[in-house]
């Protein structure tokens, strides 16, 4: 799909061959705050989850896409659709690199594309992230994608003894 095909990443659905990379991930404690998981997935939970990643958008409400290099089709991250709500135009989006891979461009490309493929293919209205305030490379790539922040949830997340102000993001297609 050209929509989904950068300079440097393909973005594609989640296949079989993808179940090592996608436990590495779930299981990954740093991620944990983030995915709101406080416990890990075993291989069996993540297989049944591919097995119907086939799932349409309209029928599951979310859509989770693996950022592949396109060079390499090393798996480096995923980028995620959720609460997809047609009615409304609208789903959220959550965006995660893994740690090897990061600070190359991966995710702002693949924001992009995203962005690009909700706005022309899906017809939606409005992307919005949630993003705790602490987490300074969300918060630069979201607002380098126009993203604007209108609102702010006051100890939204609690991690490791703490709360959290989680930032409210939206990008309106205009």
């Amino acid at each position: 799909m050209q929509t989904l095909t950068g300079t440097h990443i393909n973005l594609r659905a989640l296949e079989p061959e993808d179940l090592e990379f996608l436990f590495q991930i779930e299981n990954n404690e740093l991620f944990w705050e983030v995915s709101h998981t406080q416990t890990p997935f075993s291989k069996f939970i993540l297989k049944q989850y591919l097995e119907n990643a086939h799932l349409d958008i309209y029928e599951a409400k979310q859509l989770r896409l693996l950022i592949e290099e396109k060079t390499t089709k090393k798996s480096v991250g995923m980028i995620d659709l959720f609460d997809f709500n047609p009615q409304h135009k609208r789903a959220g989006i959550g965006i995660l690199i893994h740690p090897d891979f990061q600070q190359n461009g991966f995710a702002s490309e693949a924001l992009q594309l995203l962005i690009q493929y909700c706005f022309t293919h899906l017809q939606l209205h409005q992307l919005y992230a949630n993003i705790t305030d602490d987490n300074s490379n969300s918060l630069l790539l979201f607002s380098k994608h126009n993203f604007k922040k209108v609102g702010i949830k006051k100890d939204w997340i609690y991690d490791k003894g703490t709360y959290k102000n989680e930032i409210l993001f939206q990008l309106i297609n205009e």
